[in-house]
């Protein structure tokens, strides 16, 4: 009955790739779902037609129950897309399916109403720091890559998908998960990974605390208990039992995996971008280090320099200039290098 149900669903969803009834939504991306006994996995497709055969681009995106639709009280609903919208989609497209997975137990479409300040989906409007016990349970690595290896699964399929190749690439949060599925997924061909943190991430707490101390923004004797209580907040993530009343720690938990191992392990051309002005990744300068190390040379690098996190450019005071951004010119490279 399993592999009948499987079956099924595989046809209704091949059935509606082949053309018919297409979900179309805000006539920029066409969405697909894939529906399991315990899980209801959504992505769109950045296109509203399936007329041309090309390889798969999936981006993961970062952090935060972010929806990548937003629908507001008055108006046009707006894309966010995991964050593509920064992207220069169209040249994307010129050679790839550009594909986005909706973050897990989180809408495709949501309402202003249920977003707070930073546009993280919230069950209740009046509790905006509070995320769903759903979310915060769904939340960890494995899942996400796992979630990530299904819809790769099923897009090989498809008649409309050129298999010779596969661009697998993450931003932040999402390097973590691009991390584990080209390791575990034989078809990925090319691995972009952007303001990664080769060791984790909860040590970027850590350094962040020594910088403060450092430049004196705050004492040393602040810096050691803020460090010890980011400690117990680790040991916490490990006991089952506070697991159990802390979902949000089973994230810390999974997502502080250094991931230079696993990058060593990939053989597939790997390409690294990130900004000088951030403590996520300020550690990447070191990682060209450990390719030399262990005589790998399928690792390509570049430092955007007086960037912060999100590729925008930081003032004399270290601060986000929001009119300078620099996400189209950082993605394109890497799809450049890609063709190549």
């Amino acid at each position: 009955m399993k592999k009948l149900r499987k079956a099924l669903i595989l046809f209704t969803i091949t059935q509606i790739c082949l053309g018919q009834n297409l979900n179309i939504i805000n006539n920029e991306a066409i969405l697909f779902t894939l529906k399991e006994k315990k899980d209801t996995i959504d992505f769109v497709l950045i296109d509203t037609k399936l007329d041309e055969k090309k390889p798969i681009f999936l981006f993961c995106q970062g952090s935060l129950p972010m929806p990548l639709f937003m629908k507001p009280e008055k108006g046009k609903m707006r894309m966010f897309g995991g964050g593509i919208t920064n992207f220069d989609i169209n040249e994307i497209r010129k050679n790839y399916h550009l594909v986005v997975i909706s973050m897990p137990k989180t809408p495709v479409i949501a309402e202003q109403k249920n977003l707070n300040k930073s546009y993280c989906f919230i069950p209740n409007p009046n509790d905006p720091d509070r995320f769903s016990e759903e979310y915060e349970k769904a939340d960890y690595l494995e899942n996400y890559a796992e979630r990530a290896n299904k819809v790769l699964h099923f897009l090989r399929k498809q008649k409309w998908v050129d298999n010779t190749k596969l661009i697998v690439a993450g931003h932040s949060q999402g390097s973590k998960v691009a991390t584990l599925i080209s390791l575990n997924n034989k078809h990925v061909t090319h691995l972009g990974l952007f303001a990664a943190n080769p060791f984790g991430r909860i040590d970027q707490l850590i350094r962040d605390d020594r910088k403060a101390a450092e430049i004196k923004e705050i004492t040393w004797e602040e810096a050691n208990k803020r460090m010890e209580d980011t400690y117990q907040m680790y040991r916490d993530s490990y006991d089952e039992n506070t697991l159990k009343k802390k979902s949000y720690l089973l994230a810390w938990k999974s997502f502080s995996r250094p991931l230079l191992n696993d990058w060593l392990k990939i053989k597939i051309p790997t390409y690294l971008a990130y900004p000088t002005n951030d403590i996520a990744s300020d550690l990447c300068d070191l990682v060209p280090l450990f390719y030399i190390q262990n005589s790998k040379s399928n690792l390509t690098y570049k430092r955007y320099l007086n960037m912060e996190h999100n590729f925008f450019e930081v003032n004399e005071e270290g601060n986000a200039n929001y009119e300078k951004e620099h996400w189209k010119e950082v993605m394109n490279e890497f799809v450049n290098w890609s063709l190549k």
